[in-house]
């Protein structure tokens, strides 16, 4: 007599994922059990029986909630995303949970990161608003060359690394920062990349230490003129901040892909409602400044690794595999 397929609970499921959930899984021998709403203290019963749940990164996750999910039965929760800053880790521990997070391509958060750069040193934001309104004169500033620039990379894991690849290919020079520095790259302290950066990208874990790691202080420090790309978490720069350096002149433009307070608006479909940040809405009336709704990593290859490897991730946790 064969054992039953493992069971699996998937929080916070959209519809593209959860189409995914439905091809993938049996192909796995792993029975999902899909709800679109995110992981609660209400609905922790849903996991009953299964000792594994996927998480999306879009909501908080809860002690209440893990609490309750350990209660049900749940030993494992994998996260859909890289970053672990919605979920307490140790609180999950001390309940008896061990948390993961899954891989995808990097490709996907690095070609985005390039794009935004290539749009803000050509102030395409201005030039495609102007085109729009059939205003089709050349713009009062010439655009720059990414072989021109020195671009100072801020963490060189998967997607920094990836991103620096990338704009080897375009001839920039390329610095870099990083607790754990690479072979291959031009590391500097972090004061010193910020000082020779016409652009700096973010792409450092968000913690404790990171938190506001670009505060005004390190802003004050950037050339005058440069410019900031943020496709990592909204939290490693100090928004106040850096809406006060773009509003003064003092920086040339900031391309941001997360931002701080994005939870609940971000995702959401603020039509015809305030948008409940002020920073926001001043970071989105400036002319040299992009903003996006934490979409980089939203490509069909990222999503179906993603998908998949949450399913890995929760069979090797049931077969005694530990890994974080």
């Amino acid at each position: 007599m064969s054992e039953p397929a493992p069971g699996m609970t998937i929080y916070g499921c959209e519809p593209d994922e959860a189409a995914l959930f439905r091809e993938l899984a049996p192909r796995f021998g792993v029975t999902p059990t899909i709800t679109d709403a995110p992981a609660s203290e209400a609905n922790a019963g849903l996991a009953a029986g299964n000792r594994c749940v996927s998480v999306g990164h879009k909501t908080p996750l809860a002690n209440a909630a893990l609490l309750a999910l350990s209660r049900a039965g749940v030993a494992y929760v994998s996260t859909r995303s890289v970053g672990y800053d919605h979920i307490d880790v140790e609180y999950a521990a001390s309940v008896g949970i061990t948390v993961g997070n899954v891989g995808y391509s990097p490709d996907s958060v690095a070609d985005y990161t390039v794009m935004l750069m290539l749009m803000l040193v050509r102030d395409a934001k201005s030039v495609i608003r102007r085109a729009d309104e059939h205003d089709y004169r050349l713009n009062d500033v010439r655009g720059k060359e990414l072989r021109d620039l020195t671009v100072g990379v801020v963490g060189t894991g998967r997607i920094g690394t990836a991103v620096v690849g990338r704009l080897r290919g375009f001839g920039s020079r390329v610095v870099a920062f990083d607790s754990c520095p690479r072979a291959g790259v031009d590391h500097v302290s972090l004061d010193e990349l910020l000082r020779l950066s016409d652009i700096v990208t973010l792409h450092t874990p968000l913690d404790a230490g990171t938190h506001h790691l670009l505060d005004r202080r390190r802003l004050e420090l950037m050339k005058p003129g440069a410019f900031v790309v943020n496709t990592g978490r909204g939290p490693l720069l100090d928004t106040e901040a850096l809406v006060s350096a773009l509003e003064n002149g003092r920086l040339g433009g900031a391309a941001l892909d997360v931002l701080e307070g994005e939870e609940g608006i971000f995702y959401a479909d603020c039509r015809g409602r305030p948008v409940e940040s002020d920073l926001l809405v001043r970071l989105q009336k400036l002319p040299n400044v992009l903003v996006s709704p934490h979409t980089a990593y939203y490509t069909d290859h990222a999503l179906g690794d993603t998908v998949e490897n949450s399913i890995i991730n929760c069979l090797k946790f049931e077969s005694g595999e530990r890994h974080g």
